[in-house]
């Protein structure tokens, strides 16, 4: 599984979600789109909007799960977790 998240560094729902996803011990890349303009680039292309956080979810069955915002419930379901 590949987790790539889209962010800024004043964005609390961004250190939100990483603060979630490194408690729960959940590797992924971060790109801060304030910092990088190839990141920010693609990831308007990918969600077709500027807000963050934008996260992608590359399962191992090949499906892409997108989510924007801070939402645990789609991320528990994109990273098959049962107890949310």
């Amino acid at each position: 599984m590949k987790i790539t998240v889209y962010s800024t560094k004043t964005c609390v729902y961004c250190i939100m979600l990483k603060r979630w996803l490194d408690e729960k011990k959940i590797d992924y890349t971060a790109y801060n789109v304030d910092e990088n303009p190839i990141a920010a680039q693609n990831m308007v292309r990918l969600s077709g909007q500027m807000g963050v956080p934008f996260s992608t979810v590359e399962r191992d069955d090949g499906k892409v799960v997108n989510i924007s915002g801070f939402d645990r419930m789609k991320f528990n379901e994109a990273l098959g977790i049962k107890n949310f």
